[in-house]
């Protein structure tokens, strides 16, 4: 027999009319924490925490005093959001970059990123373009947040690629594996806001993004070379980007969707490398590489790429439903309750209690769990392996990098959880579902219009993570009030972000100062914008021809 809980605070039902009766006033009522964002990052130029903590104050303002949402609740709702950044999100995140710097402390990284750098028969152009597009895409899918381009660059440069030309480069390279970066963890975040399967949200990413990754490799060598690149060696970037589609689509659907760019990254690298032994690049003298002089053992690369086959298979062995059903065993250990004080207050038109106000974490199988037991694998491996007195592995070390990952992070952390508070009392008031059902008012052409949000929140946070937490939510109301597929809109609004990366600010910064050229921030934001905008508007017109007949048989 269930009980009542405990009247608290009174009731509180979302009103997209809350504001005058009027559905204009409160979406645009709505909007200002959004604005306040905004503004506070890109005008008073304030970092991402204290915008996003100004902005949840406006958000809480607005919800109490202009919607009429009982301030505890206000309260209650902000805390749930904020627990649930740390836990799963940042718990994956973290999980994830810890993972990449056992590889960098046991000084196994350099001989990967050696690998990545052989290749290529000392074509510069063909190595430029793994390293910025497989290797940055491998380093995106683990650790994310600047990594890639921070890394890829510095290796583009000591190959003998010109400065900017290196930036450019690696920030191009880096948006068709964005969705799926740090383990998917956008994805994740639109599906813990939205109420969607992750897995649904992942499939339709699937059947986006991978338009843009068939030509992004031939983007690059453009850029490095021009048309001559172009022209001698568009059949391994032509190669390189359609396996990489094909995997990302492959796995999107049919394998782990946190794995996606790891096995994409991989099994293109493979494809390029095996091309090369039987097909020769024609290489101008100069286009050749930097030779690397000390030669790499086939043992030090087998050591160098087992940390993502362990990863691989913790997680193929966790989503297998073969003989034994490990994500039934697994979700043995979740936890789920009713957020206290919010739960049962906070109620929906039909007088039921919102199912937004529970809380679950998949305790063993969430991924950033699966990524420490790969983590204690490689540990273990590595410790036991007979060259440890040139690549040393020990618990203490394992431990001194989690401790290291956790203070570089922290203020990622802060960010993230205060933007998922901000989220959530924006969607619990009510403030997301009124300025989606007021979008939505432009009918079918939202859908044109859709993947520019994701853009617009990534290129003003640098995060895809963050455009899921600002606009997921409105992605899926405005589908609702629409007639369009709430997960076409919410997957796209994670594709629209990975070319928002592209112009993203803090991505600017940071490639710019991994090539030496502080300041130069604006000379690269002229070259790569109109790159932006063109893979912008491709993918708004998939998106609305997904949403029409033309295209639906897209979808899964």
């Amino acid at each position: 027999m269930s009980t009542a809980p405990p009247a608290v605070f009174a009731a509180y039902t979302p009103d997209v009319h809350a504001v005058g009766g009027s559905l204009t006033g409160t979406a645009l009522l709505g909007l200002v924490p959004l604005a306040v964002f905004f503004l506070l990052l890109m005008v008073a130029r304030r970092s991402a925490l204290q915008s996003a903590i100004g902005s949840l104050a406006a958000a809480l303002l607005i919800a109490t005093v202009g919607y009429g949402m009982p301030v505890g609740l206000g309260v209650l709702s902000a805390t749930q959001g904020l627990f649930n950044g740390l836990f799963p999100i940042m718990l994956i995140v973290v999980a994830a970059i810890w993972f990449y710097e056992l590889t960098v402390v046991s000084k196994r990284f350099e001989d990967l990123r050696r690998s990545f750098s052989a290749v290529g028969r000392g074509d510069l152009r063909i190595q430029a373009m793994l390293i910025a597009f497989c290797f940055g895409g491998l380093l995106e899918a683990l650790a994310g947040f600047g990594a890639p381009v921070a890394i890829t660059a510095a290796m583009l440069m000591a190959i003998g690629l010109p400065k900017v030309k290196a930036a450019v480069t690696v920030l191009v390279a880096d948006t068709a594996p964005v969705a799926f970066g740090a383990m998917a963890i956008p994805i994740t975040t639109g599906g813990s806001l939205t109420g969607i399967r992750p897995e649904d949200i992942a499939a339709v990413v699937g059947r986006q993004t991978p338009v843009l990754a068939l030509f992004v490799p031939m983007l690059l060598l453009f850029l490095v070379d021009g048309v001559r690149g172009f022209r001698q060696l568009w059949p391994v970037a032509l190669l390189t980007g359609g396996v990489f589609a094909v995997v990302q689509f492959w796995c999107s659907t049919h394998f782990a969707y946190e794995l996606t760019d790891v096995v994409a990254s991989l099994v293109a690298f493979a494809a390029a490398v095996l091309m090369l032994r039987f097909w020769t690049p024609q290489t101008p003298e100069d286009q050749r590489s930097r030779v690397e002089t000390e030669p790499l053992t086939r043992r030090r690369v087998t050591l160098a790429v087992l940390p993502y086959a362990l990863v691989i298979v913790v997680f193929g062995l966790a989503k297998l439903t073969v003989g034994v059903d490990m994500p039934a065993l697994l979700g043995r250990a979740a936890v789920k309750f009713d957020w206290p004080g919010l739960y049962g207050n906070l109620v929906g038109a039909d007088g039921t209690p919102s199912a937004s106000a529970v809380y679950k974490l998949d305790v063993l199988g969430n991924p950033g769990t699966l990524l420490i037991v790969s983590g204690l694998l490689v540990m273990l491996v590595y410790s036991l392996a007979d060259d440890r007195a040139r690549f040393p592995m020990s618990g203490r070390m394992g431990l001194a990098a989690a401790g290291s990952t956790l203070k570089t992070m922290r203020g990622a952390i802060a960010t993230v959880a205060t933007v998922m508070s901000l989220a959530y009392v924006m969607n619990q008031s009510g403030q997301t579902v009124a300025i989606g059902t007021w979008l939505a008012a432009v009918g079918s052409v939202f859908a044109l219009l859709s993947p520019a949000l994701g853009w617009l929140g990534t290129a003003v946070t640098g995060s895809d993570t963050s455009a899921n937490a600002l606009f997921a939510t409105l992605q899926q109301s405005a589908g609702k009030a629409a007639g369009i597929d709430p997960t076409l809109l919410v997957a796209a609004n994670s594709s629209g972000g990975v070319v928002g990366k592209l112009v993203s600010p803090q991505n600017l910064t940071i490639a710019a100062t991994a090539v030496e050229q502080p300041g130069s921030e604006r000379v690269l934001l002229r070259k790569v914008f109109g790159y932006s905008v063109a893979m912008l508007a491709v993918l708004g017109v998939l998106v609305y021809l997904q949403s029409t007949p033309v295209l639906s048989w897209m979808l899964p």
